[in-house]
């Protein structure tokens, strides 16, 4: 070695006094000119380089990175729901790390880090001699690595001269700023809490979790050496996909630390020898109770913080939410129970013998969907042969039939006088889908649309008690087509009330209904009570839901019905709170908006009560025991692909949908197909389970604020004035004014109040259908 450096001094020598020779023979203007040139240089790059300081960051934003507080998302009852974060990351204090990571790291990154200030000059040159070589080797200290993890954006990331040129200028002033306002100690726990590791595993502490299953603080030699070789490309090196290049940079910092004195030369050939034993297991981010509430927030949480001159990942904000931690509990656990037992129903139905196989057309349209057949008639294979591999490919088939066949589910809880939500369930798991199906999922709400059918009755002077024929109907559609609603069995032929109608979900009448009102005024009621993102198809069909809409449109619609035609925008936030507890903004709920007659509310909110007292949803009091004051609908869509319910409680209104992702994809069974047996469980449950806990009063009642008070007349006639006046007043009690009857609709059965009778071939008289005989409710 010191030979080859004073061979080096010599031919340096050499050629210094070979330039100097050649510079006393050029005359002497050419002389100055290089003078000025060599001198120019140097001027030009300081002065470049001090005009580059204005636009790298600031010395604020410098300890702003390294003290980051993310935001947390509160719930109303002060529980922790999530983290705002910058990647998946858990910092940890430097003394929480192992001595043989921060060895490694400074032996093989920058064994000079603690005799620079932010730059290595010979590290430097010796980086530029070997680049202009043509071999590439990195300058950069540990600190500069730093400057580029925490300000990707603001340095940048060119490799084409000149741009390049301004990057490390840029990295340097940089890695002074820090090396300013930080000892090398935080420069060093900075650093590893910041590396990315490949897998969403960013800093030490998460890296040591996913390639080796233990903390920081737990990794030995070789493990911390596997890490750090990683540094040099975390894809090339990763032990996971290339374990020989993995061991092979294990071995040479394992050497480096040999070199500089950070491990003992005697270990290092039986260290080498070491296999190279990875413990991996996938990091995934913790996401807190409310997931799906939390992604939806963020957008609009970094809005706010843009306009405000916040930062979302670290300023350490509060936000304030409206959910309650207790009902996002119990709502977590009765999805994730009626999510189970669904998908026993779903994997008997569509196991092999049954209905999934490769003879299958719909398997078949499936498997020329997927990505794997795409990928095969990309690269040259026959569309038919390509479908043949994988239909014989069994291990592919039932991965294709798990992630197809896996049942979703999603739910919502909402105050209706404050707007405020309480409960959101975007789907049964999180990391498996993250797909919300709350806001984000339009699909056909069945029978939970038609309470917006007999709102615009009942706005229109109908009254539940006005009755018509149970009977087919033909509903023409132009162009010689015709509509023929049916329902899960044959009509009875029998009239029927508006209000049974509606409780035992009566196609039949529904559709009658729907032409004497007609689309668009059903369409209208539907949006102003709160479907306002949905479009809606004004055909006769929308009676019976046929208009894909999301779980929050009809949540937020029935709260407005729970809340007499009132209106208000369902509110998320109600405050965000600095650091330290000092209020930055409120968000005040909007005013109660009146989009709907109160007193046609009132009339069809107390219609739904029959649906649990009598109808489709009667298990909401039979098998859940919730004797609350409560009103509700089911839902059921063509060939039970979609079940939805939705209940109504003075202070909330829970809905819950369940279903697949591919709408071509049902329980492929009528009876757990059905909303009542589907979605209702995940309500029923919820509510009881929160009545139990007394987070929701069971004591709370609808209040009518139009008791005994019947419509005013349609017609505006002075003898009908008087008549409706007389009745307001408590006139002539042997003689109460009578509602006029539903335009078209036969005599009522009687005046017992009681619901009609059908009559079976035999001739013996028996109450409706059950809803459980039934399709569609």
């Amino acid at each position: 070695m010191r030979t080859l450096l004073l061979s080096f001094q010599a031919r340096a020598a050499a050629l210094f006094r070979w330039l100097a020779g050649l510079f006393a023979w050029m005359p002497r203007p050419l002389r100055r000119a290089l003078m000025w040139g060599a001198l120019a240089l140097p001027a030009t790059v300081l002065v470049y380089t001090l005009a580059l300081i204005p636009f790298t960051p600031s010395i604020s934003d410098i300890r702003k990175a390294k003290s980051e507080l993310p935001a947390q998302l509160m719930s109303v009852d002060g529980k922790l729901l999530a983290e705002y974060r910058w990647a998946n990351r858990e910092w940890v204090e430097l003394n929480q790390i192992s001595p043989n990571v921060v060895n490694a790291l400074i032996a093989t990154e920058d064994h000079r880090f603690y005799d620079h200030f932010g730059l290595d000059w010979r590290r430097t040159a010796s980086s530029v001699v070997h680049t202009l070589r043509g071999d590439p080797q990195g300058g950069s200290t540990i600190t500069q690595q730093l400057a580029r993890n925490l300000f990707p954006e603001e340095i940048g990331r060119s490799r084409v001269f000149p741009q390049a040129l301004t990057r490390k200028l840029k990295e340097a002033i940089t890695a002074v700023k820090i090396e300013v306002s930080y000892t090398k100690e935080e420069i060093l726990e900075t650093y590893l809490n910041t590396v990315p590791f490949l897998y969403n595993a960013f800093g030490i502490e998460m890296a040591a979790r996913t390639y080796f299953d233990k903390s920081a603080d737990k990794l030995n030699v070789l493990e911390s050496a596997t890490l750090i070789g990683m540094l040099k490309g975390t894809a090339y090196y990763n032990p996971v996909l290339n374990p020989e290049r993995a061991q092979a940079r294990r071995n040479t910092v394992l050497s480096q630390m040999v070199k500089r004195g950070k491990l003992e030369e005697k270990q290092l050939e039986a260290l080498q020898k070491r296999p190279l034993r990875v413990n991996f297991e996938r990091q995934t981010e913790v996401m807190g109770p409310a997931p799906h509430f939390a992604m939806q927030l963020r957008k609009q949480l970094i809005a706010w913080a843009d306009s405000n001159g916040y930062n979302l990942y670290s300023d350490g904000l509060v936000i304030r939410t409206t959910i309650d931690s207790r009902l996002q509990a119990i709502a977590n656990q009765a999805v994730a129970r009626q999510g189970r037992q669904l998908q026993g129903v779903a994997d008997t139905a569509w196991s092999q013998r049954n209905g999934w196989g490769p003879k299958s057309e719909l398997v078949q349209t499936l498997v020329r969907e997927s990505a794997e057949y795409r990928a095969a008639v990309d690269k040259g294979q026959a569309p038919e042969e390509a479908l043949q591999a994988l239909l014989d490919d069994t291990t592919f088939l039932q991965k294709l039939r798990a992630e197809k066949t896996r049942v979703q589910a999603g739910f919502l809880a909402q105050d209706p006088v404050t707007g405020h939500v309480l409960a959101w369930v975007g789907s049964r798991d999180f990391a498996q889908d993250p797909f919300d199906h709350v806001q984000a999922a339009r699909r056909q709400p069945g029978s939970t649309f038609k309470p917006f059918v007999y709102g615009a009755a009942f706005a229109s002077g109908a009254s539940p008690d006005d009755t018509l024929m149970d009977a087919a109907v033909e509903i023409p559609l132009g162009g010689g087509r015709v509509w023929r609603p049916t329902d899960g069995g044959a009509p009875s032929d029998q009239p029927m009330t508006l209000g049974d109608g509606l409780a035992f979900s009566k196609n039949t009448i529904t559709a009658q209904v729907m032409q004497q009102v007609g689309p668009a005024r059903v369409a209208e009621v539907a949006r102003a009570l709160g479907v306002r993102q949905s479009p809606l198809e004004e055909v006769p069909s929308l009676a019976l839901g046929t208009s894909p809409v999301t779980l929050k449109e009809m949540v937020t619609a029935y709260s407005s019905i729970a809340n007499l035609g009132r209106y208000v925008e369902p509110v998320l936030i109600t405050r965000i709170e600095d650091r330290h507890g000092k209020v930055l903004e409120t968000f005040a709920p909007s005013a109660p908006e009146e989009v709907f007659e109160p007193r046609a509310a009132q009339t069809l909110r107390n219609a739904m009560r029959g649906a649990i007292d009598k109808g489709t949803a009667t298990a909401i009091r039979s098998r859940y025991g919730i004797q609350a004051d409560v009103a509700g609908k089911t839902g059921t869509t063509q060939d039970n692909t979609d079940g939805w319910f939705i209940l109504m409680h003075a202070r909330v209104v829970a809905g819950a949908w369940a279903g697949f992702n591919d709408g071509r994809i049902t329980l492929r069974s009528d009876h757990w197909g059905q909303g009542a047996r589907s979605a209702l469980p995940m309500v029923g449950e919820f509510m009881q389970q929160a009545i139990r806990a007394k987070v929701i009063n069971g004591n709370d009642r609808f209040v009518d604020e139009f008791v005994d008070a019947p419509p005013p007349p349609a017609d505006g006639s002075l003898g009908a004035m008087r008549d409706w006046i007389r009745g307001l007043f408590g006139g002539n009690p042997q003689s109460p004014p009578v509602p006029a009857p539903w335009p078209g609709t036969p005599p009522r059965p009687g005046s017992d109040g009681l619901p009609p009778v059908t009559t079976d071939p035999a001739g013996s008289s028996r109450p409706p259908v059950p809803p459980e005989e039934r399709v569609g409710g």
